[in-house]
């Protein structure tokens, strides 16, 4: 049986000024590295120590020392909702191909769709921007996701979301609402499910915002639920996780959604939270620098202003980081010294984290 929030483990924590201290079993130092973004949704971290940061309204920024700069190119963007430029995801590669990937919402006739594609960076231009994946255009500007995650063998995973009609999420036929799996160009694998859309890897998501990879190489999400049944997951080939049929929520009516909370055939989520924290960012301690959280599991909240870790070697006892920094946490990355880095949507701003 997954775990549930009911077992968190709440520690004292401060609300101090900048930078921040959380008196924990591990102290940790919050300090602001990036100020002035606006509505920042995703940041990633170059080999030459730049930061990227994607901003939803279709604004790529590069940072470093010396400063920062916009970067052109970058394909037309759907800005509605929840839709906009989203991820930005930065290859092992990059220093031999400066290629960049991204999820965004693609304007359609009628709508949008949640889109993956991929441009060379080349001094402040995108140059070559090549979109590899959409879907059919959705009305409503709800539930994209979306993640991106590169494979070790190169390949990438995207995650969607359900665009607020979970019935998609069971549609083998559509990318809605599913992990998706393409090669290292971009060429869609085959469906891992019998009667599958090219580059199907899992389905019945209903809203994956955070996506990473463990130290074993292997997949993990975190995704909304509605009132509550946010879920933590490893999804796995061809495997179902259920929504809209089960989930450990309810409507925001209070109504019952789907048959109830299992059903054969469908896999049960590791961990979920109720009532819901809206997880965005998703990140394993790989322990280079908190070595006392090797494996645990980060992630943010948009709805509580908090980062939760969860301890995976016990029971997923969960830990909630709450400060002033942690306003509508969006999401959560190791950096390459170890450190943790997260985007505050309610500060605009990038902190990291260090013990001590």
């Amino acid at each position: 049986m997954p775990v549930t929030r009911r077992d968190t483990l709440y520690l004292g924590l401060s609300m101090l000024a900048l930078p921040a201290i959380v008196r924990a079993a591990t102290p940790i130092t919050i300090t602001p590295v990036i100020e002035g973004l606006e509505e920042p949704w995703s940041l990633g971290f170059l080999p030459d120590g730049r930061v990227v940061v994607t901003e939803v309204a279709g604004r790529l920024r590069v940072f470093a020392d010396g400063g920062a700069f916009d970067v052109s190119g970058l394909p037309d963007v759907a800005v509605d909702g929840q839709g906009g430029l989203l991820d930005v995801m930065v290859p092992r590669d990059f220093a031999a191909s400066g290629r960049l990937w991204f999820s965004y919402a693609h304007p359609g006739a009628g709508g949008a769709s949640t889109a993956l594609g991929h441009g060379v960076l080349d001094g402040d231009r995108l140059t070559g921007f090549t979109r590899v994946h959409d879907g059919p255009p959705v009305d409503g500007g709800r539930h994209f996701g979306s993640r991106i995650v590169e494979a070790p063998d190169g390949s990438v995973f995207l995650t969607t979301g359900d665009r607020g009609e979970g019935a998609r999420a069971q549609d083998a036929g559509r990318p809605e609402g599913k992990v998706l799996h393409f090669s290292a160009d971009g060429a869609p694998l085959p469906s891992t499910i019998a009667g599958g859309m090219p580059g199907l890897w899992s389905m019945g998501h209903r809203n994956v915002q955070g996506a990473t990879l463990d130290a074993k190489g292997r997949l993990w999400t975190v995704e909304h639920g509605a009132r509550g049944g946010d879920e933590l997951n490893m999804p796995q080939a061809g495997r179902n996780y259920g929504w809209p049929v089960i989930t450990y929520g309810v409507n925001y009516d209070g109504r019952k959604i789907g048959e109830g909370q299992a059903r054969a055939g469908m896999e049960q989520p590791v961990y979920y939270w109720d009532p819901s924290i809206a997880p965005s960012g998703l990140a394993i301690v790989k322990g280079r620098v908190f070595a006392d959280w090797r494996g645990h599991v980060l992630t943010g909240s948009l709805n509580s202003d908090l980062i939760a870790r969860l301890d995976a070697d016990n029971g997923y006892a969960e830990t909630r980081i709450e400060t002033a920094e942690t306003a509508r946490v969006r999401d959560i990355r190791e950096a390459p010294d170890g450190s943790l880095w997260f985007l505050s949507v309610g500060n605009g701003a990038a902190f990291r984290m260090t013990p001590g």
